[in-house]
């Protein structure tokens, strides 16, 4: 994700920012702009905007309006907060003020939540929803949003009842997890158990969401469906059985999985072999991103000339070639930064040609998604 400033003094915020820790300014994030935007409450209309520094208000009313401090720079326009922020201060994402929806573009999606009366459901609700905003923002960078006119998946955030627990994936355009993936200790007991090298709630989102858009942008098309079964395999292969031979096998997969596959699971049936692709894609372009936005240039010691990060959804930084020459100086880096913490690496994957292939068909897939192609 890109680094954002505060349109009031330049100094750096972040996306989850609800106030520039230097100039005080109220933030909110803009859905229709992709960007932060420092706020002001709105004045009468025809009066002219004095900037104004006043941090976010912990019960600001849900009918109150707000307008961008520059308006020249950022466009014009009237704001309420979502009214998870004013109820919860769950989330930062503004709402058109003319919308009828008090809950802003991101948390409408949600249509079943856990009983927030219980405080660890709330906590766990909170770090869900802020995984899912940036899931949100990696679709919009991509054009797959129903701000772009796409369709776009459905949540469901449940917790475990006596007899009924919650499996986490995707149905019928709904994504479900289980609430219980926020809490670190149970996603690492999982992770072990299951021996894999990767488990976060950001990689659960886009997992699921790639099972939403398969349906979207190649089931729905003939040539792409064509394309896929001939490198993924044919999805119309019983999915239960298929499953079942995974775990069969067990967690850590087929011998040579590494060869065709981002990972062990994806070889349990081809659905799983896109989700896990997809998901793969969507981390590769966040991380580029963020490297672009912060002006990263490396040079792995023994090779010549550095790396220049390019921003993946700029039509410059697009080329996928392009991206697979500077994604393994990255994670390189990554990697290395993280073991001088004392940390495991942060990107434990090695992709081969095979793998590198579906990659490439995610991102040729995309292509008529991006402005330049239109």
């Amino acid at each position: 994700m890109r680094a954002f400033n505060c349109d009031h003094c330049g100094h750096l915020v972040f996306f989850d920012s609800t106030c520039c820790v230097h100039c005080g300014s109220t933030l909110a994030f803009v859905p229709e702009w992709l960007r932060m935007a420092a706020l002001t409450p709105a004045l009468p209309t025809g009066a002219a905007a004095v900037p104004a520094v006043q941090a976010l208000p912990t019960a600001a009313p849900a009918t109150e309006l707000w307008q961008a401090m520059d308006a020249g720079h950022t466009g014009s326009g009237r704001w309420r907060l979502c009214s998870n922020h004013t109820t919860y201060q769950a989330c930062n994402f503004a709402v058109p003020a003319d919308d009828p929806q008090t809950l802003c573009i991101s948390c409408r999606q949600t249509r079943w939540l856990p009983d927030l009366s219980d405080p660890a459901n709330l906590r766990r609700w909170k770090v869900i929803e802020d995984a899912k905003r940036r899931l949100f923002y990696t679709l919009a960078r991509l054009h797959l949003t129903r701000l772009d006119g796409v369709a776009a998946p459905e949540f469901e955030f449940l917790a475990d009842q006596p007899g009924q627990p919650v499996m986490t994936g995707h149905r019928s355009g709904t994504i479900v997890l289980n609430v219980t993936e926020a809490d670190d200790d149970e996603r690492t007991r999982r992770r072990m158990a299951l021996h894999e090298p990767y488990r976060t709630l950001i990689g659960h989102l886009r997992h699921e969401s790639g099972h939403f858009y398969w349906d979207v942008l190649v089931h729905a098309q003939p040539h792409a469906l064509e394309q896929f079964r001939a490198l993924f395999g044919d999805e119309r292969q019983d999915y239960g059985q298929a499953l079942q031979a995974h775990y069969h096998v067990g967690p850590a997969g087929p011998y040579g999985w590494e060869e065709q596959h981002v990972s062990a699971y994806a070889t349990a049936h081809p659905w799983e072999d896109w989700a896990e692709t997809w998901a793969h894609y969507l981390h590769m372009v966040d991380l580029m991103e963020t490297a672009a936005s912060y002006r990263t240039q490396l040079t792995i010691p023994g090779e010549l000339g550095p790396h220049t990060m390019q921003d993946p959804f700029t039509p410059q930084g697009r080329n996928f070639d392009a991206m697979l020459r500077a994604w393994v100086p990255l994670t390189l880096l990554l990697n290395s930064l993280n073991r001088s913490l004392g940390q495991d690496h942060a990107y434990p994957f090695a992709l081969s040609s095979g793998a590198i292939t579906k990659l490439r068909f995610v991102h040729d897939l995309l292509t008529p998604y991006q402005p330049a192609a239109r």
